[in-house]
């Protein structure tokens, strides 16, 4: 059974991804600080059927010298990695000349450096074996812009660049890598939007609504197929058709 690492995975984006690579048959292990009863129940499900399973693995993923440990530790206990979805991260919001210098650090720290440094150490075991898929997840925002997400944004669009050299480079050993840019999902993040923000993000986008969790976690399980190998270097967008 092949080992996939999703980073944020015990609730919204992340848990829903997670769920749906255990239902194709992989074995995940969702990263995240702590536990809680979704993902709980998300395990005790993906227990009882024959294919994937789930399990959960405690890590403050902010701290940056840990993460060498953390993938030797995986790699102890699960075996090699043959995937890895980015997808924790921050959503800080704030106008840029008001922000905090702490704030903004904070922002670079856990959705720049840290799926970077993390990237560089799994990826070895996918080099070793010769093939896997990376995943980053990244928002439309970076393609867009959005008042009030200056950092935000600028740290999503860092993983644009980041996907397409990556890509490049290890691409020759058989290992896929790409970038999804969801659009605003119904998620804790949007859940602080006033239902005027909600309803004008509805009538920009070319269906009218709001995409979903699992239109985004459909995508990455679709990433992970045979038939997406020769899909690489590439951001592909989930937003109902917000930008189109």
């Amino acid at each position: 059974m092949r080992n996939v690492v999703v980073t944020g995975g015990s609730r919204g984006l992340g848990l829903g991804i997670s769920q749906k690579l255990a239902a194709s048959g992989f074995r995940v292990v969702a990263i995240a600080r702590k536990t809680n009863d979704q993902l709980d129940k998300a395990m005790a499900e993906a227990a009882s059927r024959d294919l994937g399973s789930l399990h959960f693995w405690p890590s403050d993923l902010a701290d940056i010298p840990a993460l060498p440990a953390l993938v030797k530790t995986l790699r102890s206990e699960f075996g090699p990695i043959y995937g890895l979805v980015n997808n924790a991260g921050i959503g800080t919001a704030g106008i840029l000349a008001n922000m905090k210098d702490t704030d903004i650090e904070g922002l670079i720290r856990l959705n720049v450096l840290m799926p970077i440094t993390l990237t560089k150490y799994i990826v070895r075991s996918m080099m070793s074996a010769g093939s896997g898929r990376i995943v980053n997840i990244s928002s439309i925002v970076s393609h867009t812009g959005y008042s009030g997400l200056a950092a935000y944004s600028a740290t999503k669009a860092s993983m644009l660049g980041f996907t397409r050299s990556l890509a490049r480079e290890v691409g020759p050993i058989g290992i896929t890598v790409n970038a999804i840019s969801p659009g605003f999902i119904d998620t804790e993040m949007t859940h602080a939007l006033s239902v005027v923000d909600r309803a004008k993000i509805e009538r920009r986008s070319a269906l009218h609504r709001m995409p979903e969790i699992d239109d985004v976690a459909n995508l990455v399980d679709y990433l992970f197929s045979e038939k997406a190998r020769n899909i690489t270097g590439v951001s592909m967008t989930v937003d109902a058709g917000n930008t189109a």
